[in-house]
């Protein structure tokens, strides 16, 4: 906290806060909940939604909590009934339009829209016609990671803004206006043709089933999943990343939210690129070669052995060439996909063991 900290009352509770911190952002630290749809703490305010609408003492409107500043001394209201009622109007304007498929719907358990027509006891938008609902827009699965289902969407914005602050391409934006608005790549562009690089970042930010990932359709339910924490390995960055696991099978994978150095952003790799797992050519244990004549065997070909043996032969092997060539006979390549850790023992390694200065790293060619 810094040395000047603000000083107000949410719902009565007196909290502290730092100069410049939003209604939202000063509640959040405070553990008091302000539904939102649009607002997403990795990503800058918009005000899109106005679901955060809340009552400040001495101010006969009702403010966004996402955009406004707290000060000090400030009264702040979250559920009065004021706010409650407005809360409650702002989306059943939005389920006019939404799809009420929640039960086929992939997103079904980590939906925020849903949990938050629950808290407010919603089942259905009393302003809804048949008419009014917008699902003649076909889906868009031309690329090869997620689907874009635009009935879904409720124009929240947390894509177009990920998709900018986040991953720094911009390939998207609102379009349209009225009923017709929709979040598009540029008109006339297909996606796949767009600056889009296919991180999923922003399917990471949707809040409703407007974006899912093709490879978590019919995986299972977020109830049913758990949650492990590892780091990606296809680089040196040691991007954290979160396995959402049923059983032993992975249905998605997303940014960890806290996580550094990446703090929940990845590239299309990271999040897309996990089938190696499973695969049935992945070597699972170390083979030593058998050469031709080996043994009787008529063809070079491999044996499974323990890590011990292989390390073992390994050694020896270096040990062989090392007495009869010299230190610079053997020579290193460090992989890219190694950690900063692995890569500095690698090199210390040939140099204080082997002497040789021979240790290069396959990311500088």
């Amino acid at each position: 906290m810094g040395s000047n900290p603000i000083t107000a009352r949410i719902n009565g509770k007196t909290i502290t806060a730092e100069p410049g911190m939003t209604i939202m952002q000063a509640a959040r630290a405070n553990g008091i909940h302000i539904p939102s749809l649009c607002d997403h703490p990795a990503l800058p305010p918009s005000g899109a939604c106005r679901v955060c609408l809340v009552e400040v003492e001495n101010n006969p409107k009702l403010l966004p909590a996402c955009t406004t500043p707290l000060t000090d001394g400030m009264g702040v209201l979250t559920h009065s009934p004021k706010a409650i009622a407005t809360r409650k109007a702002v989306v059943e304007m939005i389920l006019i339009r939404h799809p009420l498929d929640c039960f086929s719907c992939e997103s079904n358990g980590r939906c925020t829209l849903q949990d938050l027509a629950y808290e407010l006891g919603i089942e259905k938008s009393p302003l809804r016609d048949e008419g009014d609902v917008n699902t003649d827009i076909p889906l868009d699965d031309t690329n090869p990671f997620y689907v874009r289902d635009m009935n879904k969407c409720i124009l929240c914005g947390r894509c177009v803004r990920s998709c900018d602050w986040q991953s720094g391409y911009h390939a998207i934006d609102f379009q349209h206006r009225g009923i017709h608005t929709a979040i598009n790549p540029p008109v006339g562009v297909k996606l796949e043709d767009s600056d889009c690089v296919f991180c999923g970042q922003c399917v990471q930010a949707c809040p409703v089933g407007a974006l899912v990932e093709k490879k978590t359709i019919g995986q299972g339910r977020s109830w049913q999943t758990q949650v492990v924490r590892t780091t990606c390995p296809y680089c040196g960055v040691g991007c954290q990343l979160d396995l959402h696991m049923k059983g032993d099978q992975i249905t998605r994978v997303t940014g960890t939210p806290d996580g550094m150095p990446n703090r929940g952003r990845l590239c299309v790799k990271g999040r897309f690129g996990y089938d190696f797992i499973y695969s049935d050519e992945r070597l699972t244990k170390p083979l030593i070669r058998i050469r031709k004549g080996e043994k009787k065997s008529p063809e070079d070909t491999f044996r499974e052995a323990s890590w011990d043996e292989a390390l073992g032969l390994v050694a020896s092997r270096f040990k062989e060439v090392i007495e009869e060539h010299g230190p610079d006979a053997v020579g290193g390549v460090s992989c890219a996909r190694s950690i900063n850790e692995d890569s500095y023992s690698m090199q210390k390694l040939f140099r204080m063991v082997f002497n040789t200065n021979n240790i290069d790293h396959c990311a500088r060619v």
